[in-house]
């Protein structure tokens, strides 16, 4: 059994993440790149702020992937049928659904996890990398991550380019300089991805809308009746639920409020 655990999916990964992070950090550190240079003149600051933000990032990777997305927990079974008030929030269109997996009751906006067999509130996507989802609990501390390892990737990239010396013979170059030529084509490449995922999760968050209802609006019974996202309450409310949990309250209570408001806009 401890074997299994050790060689689970999850510590794999991470294991993976943690021995590539100091990986590419080391070879930034033996080249001749402007880190090296710092170290020589003495002028520690620069490469202290690096170390530091290398392991923040690690750090806020580890804290994301480790802990609880925000499973749906099982009620109690005096508890299994909504509430009165609670389902006269709820509009009869769109009424509270029991996971056909894990049998709990489904708040609005949450879904069943194949990969984690559970289900999560607010759910955006599983990620492979994190090897956990992505949901209301720790929804905000991975964007945070993916904002601090851009910051560090593209620090590293200007550092292994620093390191670059084009030269002939291009043996002779391959053989001292190859290993950080790969790192700098890793670090561009995983620059790319990382930029495009926190472009992409920063639009999600500004319109409050996760990555599944995104892709998947024709698929969702309370969306796919609907010209508009009925959670969006603007940029800033947006933001402020997002990252400082104001407005608080049920997802079922924020769609009653925009049916009131539409129905008297209505008249």
């Amino acid at each position: 059994m401890a074997l299994r655990a050790l060689l689970s999916p999850g510590v794999l990964v991470r294991t993976g993440h943690t021995v590539l992070t100091w990986g590419i950090t080391l070879v930034l550190f033996l080249h001749d790149t402007e880190l090296r240079q710092w170290e020589e003149q003495g002028e520690l600051s620069l490469p202290l702020t690096f170390l530091l933000l290398v392991l923040g990032s690690l750090l806020l990777y580890l804290a994301v992937s480790l802990m609880d997305p925000g499973y749906v927990t099982a009620q109690p079974q005096s508890q299994e049928e909504p509430k009165e008030e609670q389902a006269a929030m709820v509009p009869q269109a769109i009424p509270l659904r029991r996971c056909r997996y894990c049998l709990v009751l489904q708040p609005l906006r949450a879904r069943h996890c194949r990969d984690c067999r559970r289900c999560v509130r607010r759910y955006d996507h599983h990620c492979p990398w994190m090897e956990n989802c992505v949901g209301e609990r720790n929804h905000p501390l991975f964007v945070a991550y993916l904002a601090l390892q851009l910051v560090v990737l593209l620090w590293g990239l200007y550092l292994a380019w620093s390191g670059l010396r084009f030269f002939q013979p291009w043996g002779l170059w391959l053989r001292s300089t190859g290993l950080l030529f790969t790192t700098f084509l890793l670090l561009s490449f995983f620059s790319l991805v990382v930029g495009l995922l926190l472009a992409s999760h920063l639009y999600l968050v500004a319109s409050n809308t996760t990555t599944w209802e995104f892709i998947s609006s024709h698929r969702i019974a309370y969306l796919r009746q609907r010209a508009s996202n009925p959670f969006d309450r603007g940029l800033t409310r947006n933001l402020a639920h997002f990252f400082c949990g104001w407005p608080s309250g049920p997802w079922e209570t924020l769609w009653a409020e925009e049916e009131e408001e539409g129905s008297s806009q209505a008249v």
